[in-house]
């Protein structure tokens, strides 16, 4: 029968999900579309200022990891803890937690991967960083494609460790974002 993914260590979930990276897909537009039709039912009674397409997946052109992640945003005076819980009620796995934070995610299974897998980021309206990014990665191409060949590079340095491969962007993402909030100021 296996373990639970509860009950299973950092090492041996990096094991059964791997970073892997895939070519550009349309399919992650319809994905993104069947998902926020879902939580805008989901959380229709909860204090959501905006749902967008965040990460790869939303910057056109480039591979990314088969995850689509969608950024949820509450209104600044509600309990995001409240609709957290509507989240997860909902069929999402709780990933983490810090200040304003919560992450779920959807499609993970004991044998992995499922054919559809979202990345739900639920934060206060404002923490909104990956918008920026996203927006600037896709009117600039030529950074898009850098970022594209920084992921590839990556990919098999730390395919077992997503801490790691999260980590070696920070830098270059950190870079473009600050770039985007000075083009893009009170965008969002």
């Amino acid at each position: 029968m296996g373990k639970e993914l509860s009950e299973m260590s950092l090492k041996e979930l990096w094991e059964l999900f791997p970073i892997f990276l895939v070519a550009p897909s349309d399919k992650w537009n319809r994905y993104y579309v069947e998902i926020e039709i879902l939580l805008r039912s989901t959380l229709s009674a909860c204090p959501v200022e905006r749902i967008s397409h965040i990460g790869s997946t939303a910057i056109s052109g480039i591979w990314a990891k088969d995850i689509v992640d969608v950024l949820v945003e509450v209104s600044q005076n509600s309990d995001i803890e409240t609709t957290a819980k509507v989240v997860e009620k909902n069929g999402f796995i709780r990933m983490s937690v810090e200040a304003g934070r919560i992450s779920f995610n959807r499609g993970y299974t004991k044998q992995g991967f499922a054919d559809k897998v979202f990345h739900i980021h639920l934060r206060y309206v404002g923490d909104n960083d990956e918008l920026y990014f996203r927006d600037y990665l896709n009117e600039f191409p030529q950074i898009a494609r850098e970022y594209e060949i920084m992921k590839l590079r990556l990919w098999k340095q730390f395919e077992h460790d997503r801490d790691a491969y999260t980590n070696a962007k920070t830098e270059f993402i950190r870079k473009w974002t600050s770039e985007a909030k000075k083009a893009y100021a009170g965008r969002y």
